[in-house]
């Protein structure tokens, strides 16, 4: 039997996670649509391994703004992870949270930032929760920071920490919603020591 190449582990990884991609987000979406009382549609989420300096161009321009949400990911493996939403979907999801008119176009107070917060803490959540599952490891999220700011700048967090690790990040899309849907993008990226924790849990190690 021929021994398996790394191109062929990242690609069967890939489409791993593209699974407990639906999962995670299809339990997130469950858990908002609870949190606004509403029925929400999901699309199947689209899975990219991108190198870490292709990730700004893939979401948006560098000089728009956007709502960043990132955690660390800890205990049986460690790395970084992010949510991301473009202004638009941010604006929808908090004022159909706040009960406000879902066209409102004024700047997030404190309490907004803190529901934004709470809703990407879910998603991450779900989707990590998804991870652990199929692995069987024990995946732990940290508090999660909150940032609105220019796409350039919020994406430069995970350059630096991704960086450290090596040059792929995966990018996982996914369009959300009732009568709008929401595009949110999931960075996660672990490092080299739990990536092949991850491979070897999957049965996939070289």
């Amino acid at each position: 039997m021929s021994k398996i190449t790394l191109e062929e582990v990242n690609n069967r990884y890939v489409d791993v996670l593209k699974e407990i991609g639906n999962v995670g987000a299809g339990n997130a979406m469950t858990a908002i649509a609870s949190m606004l009382g509403i029925r929400i549609d999901m699309n199947v989420p689209k899975v990219e391994l991108l190198e870490v300096s292709k990730l700004g161009s893939a979401i948006c321009p560098e000089e728009e703004i956007i709502v960043g949400i990132f955690l660390e990911v800890q205990t049986d493996i460690n790395g970084s992870m992010m949510f991301l939403m473009k202004m638009d979907s941010a604006r929808f999801l908090v004022n159909k949270l706040m009960g406000r008119n879902t066209e409102d176009e004024k700047e997030f107070d404190e309490m907004d930032l803190s529901a934004l917060k709470e809703i990407g803490n879910i998603i991450a959540a779900s989707y990590l929760n998804a991870l652990s599952v199929m692995t069987n490891l024990m995946i732990t999220p940290s508090i999660p920071y909150i940032a609105v700011d220019m796409a350039a700048s919020i994406l430069s967090v995970p350059a630096i920490s991704f960086g450290q690790f090596g040059d792929n990040a995966l990018l996982i899309q996914t369009e959300f919603g009732d009568d709008v849907m929401i595009s949110g993008y999931f960075i996660l990226m672990p490092e080299q020591d739990s990536y092949e924790k991850i491979l070897t849990a999957l049965g996939l190690s070289l």
